[in-house]
């Protein structure tokens, strides 16, 4: 990175701050709900924004171009089909979750079944954002932009150092960002960084495929077609490492439909809109963002492989900056550089305001203060903001002395309560049969279970496994709610803080999601352009 390089990428990332900062004064950050909720201002942009670049971390755009690089575009399965569970979201989850005017999910499952379970659920939640996303997104994050822009070089340090070094920036600054604006400040900025993102996502492979065609984008196109057509198949085989097409609406369909519609650190986002119409309408840009995405988060992995060959096949996840370097005009390299320093920094503080939230409004007040005020608990989200903030700064350069086995496990933690989440909640929305008792009791044993498939079964894909444990979950659930009944749950009065008036298009939206979540499979496939 030259000088113009820098200068650049401390004036982008200045004026983010200082637009965000502006478009967030508007709400007051001194109680709970303007700290936490963003006063449930939020307009579908906003939402939209702020949920994308919370999803979407550097190492999430290294490593799904690493394993397109090796094994095609059926890697692209974890961004399309997240559309399907991203319009269950909007016309489903939503709707429920805002009649009952919550501020975080475990709420919804207090209202439903009892406090503990909404504890249990509430601890597992920050258990995985402290020890299994926090500290790693700092650490990969930093690792990515580290190889990507060489700052190790730049400053004249160690790679370890200048790992730290920009870890303590995003730390920092994403701490700052939640003190000083809470959820708005953060979700504006966000807004910035994901068209940033899509601009500069989209670039980089448009580049790697004119220069396949020697200056022409369709004789690229043709190049990869005729080249590497096996590369662009979406449907992998049975046995496939990265998503077997059996899964593709089970096991796949499931894990997603946890992800985007019960994990605190997404759904939040939307409970902060103004209404439920702009939380659909923003949650709607979400879904065609991850299908459009796939075209700058697996699909540059193809273009390196057509570029650089298998040179690359011993580390893969050296494709996606090693085409950044290759492609990329070095004018523009301050550019991206503030691009994806924002996308580590939305990561982070999205989960870290996420944690804070959990602590302060499901333990803080009901646990440890009681008679808290609304400025006792934004005092104590702040305080804690900190503290984790800071810890996880603290952990992150430990992550690469950790051995890769206690990486890999910390990655799936989600699966130790992530079906069982899941049921609860249809459950909760469809029966009112379901007991507490039952959801106890299906937590329980799943964790069992699942902690011993990855003993006896450790070779057998996680998906598989998952699809499994989701009908095993809901079978326990009926059996155990219909052996120890509790009565018929029927909440008669409701909470509801803003206008839960549906989108009016919220049914075409819906289709039309879908159709071309279909429509990119049947063209990434043996029908389309794959051979």
């Amino acid at each position: 990175m030259n000088l113009f390089s820098i200068l650049s990428f401390v004036v982008i990332i200045s004026c983010v701050w200082l637009f965000a900062y502006k478009r967030s004064r508007g709400v007051s950050v001194d109680g709970a709900e303007g700290f936490f909720m963003g006063g449930r201002s939020l307009t579908a942009l906003p939402i939209a924004g702020s949920i994308i670049m919370t999803n979407l971390s550097t190492e999430q755009i290294v490593g799904q171009n690493g394993q397109s690089y090796v094994a095609g575009m059926e890697v692209m399965a974890w961004e399309v089909t997240s559309a399907i569970a991203i319009v269950m979201l909007a016309s489903v989850f939503l709707p429920k979750y805002l009649k009952y005017g919550i501020n975080t999910v475990s709420d919804f499952i207090e209202i439903r079944y009892d406090t503990q379970i909404k504890r249990i659920i509430s601890a597992l939640f920050i258990i995985t954002y402290i020890t299994s996303f926090l500290p790693v997104v700092l650490y990969s994050g930093s690792l990515v932009f580290n190889k990507i822009f060489r700052i190790d070089e730049l400053l004249g340090i160690r790679p370890i150092t200048s790992i730290i070094v920009v870890s303590l920036a995003i730390g920092v600054i994403g701490i700052l960002y939640l003190l000083i604006g809470g959820l708005r400040l953060s979700a504006y900025s966000d807004t910035v960084y994901g068209f940033g993102l899509l601009a500069c996502g989209l670039l980089i492979p448009t580049i790697g495929i004119t220069m396949l065609g020697n200056g022409s984008f369709i004789g690229g196109i043709d190049h990869i077609v005729d080249n590497t057509p096996w590369l662009l198949n979406s449907v992998g085989s049975i046995d496939s490492a990265i998503v077997p097409w059996p899964t593709l609406l089970t096991g796949m369909m499931f894990n997603n439909l946890y992800f985007w519609c019960t994990n605190q650190m997404i759904v939040q986002k939307a409970l902060a809109g103004k209404n439920l119409a702009e939380a659909q309408k923003g949650v709607f840009i979400v879904g065609f963002f991850k299908v459009f995405g796939a075209l700058f988060l697996v699909f540059p992995g193809i273009v390196a492989r057509n570029i650089f060959g298998d040179t690359l096949m011993g580390m893969p996840d050296d494709a996606y900056p090693t085409l950044v370097t290759h492609v990329l005009p070095e004018m523009i390299y301050g550019v991206f550089a503030a691009v994806i320093f924002g996308a580590i920094l939305s990561s982070f503080s999205g989960a870290l305001n996420a944690t804070s939230t959990l602590l302060s409004l499901d333990f803080y007040k009901p646990v440890f203060n009681k008679q808290a005020t609304d400025h006792d608990i934004t005092r104590f989200g702040k305080k804690i903001t900190i503290a984790i903030g800071l810890l996880s700064i603290f952990i992150s350069p430990l992550i690469s002395f950790a051995p890769a086995g206690l990486y890999q496990f910390v990655q799936e933690f989600n699966g130790l309560y992530n079906m069982p989440l899941l049921v609860i909640i249809l459950l909760a929305f469809y029966s009112k049969k379901a007991t507490a008792f039952a959801a106890k009791v299906t937590i329980y044993l799943h964790i069992i279970l699942y902690a011993l498939s990855k003993v006896v079964l450790k070779d057998v894909h996680f998906l598989y496994v998952l699809s499994v444990l989701f009908f095993l979950d809901m079978l326990v659930m009926f059996v155990v709610s219909k052996l120890k009944p509790d009565g018929d749950f029927e909440l008669k009065v409701f909470n509801t803080k803003v206008d839960i008036t549906p989108w009016k298009h919220t049914k075409l939206v819906s289709v039309i999601t879908i159709l071309v979540v279909v429509f990119t499979y049947l063209m990434f496939s043996p029908l389309g352009i794959a051979r």
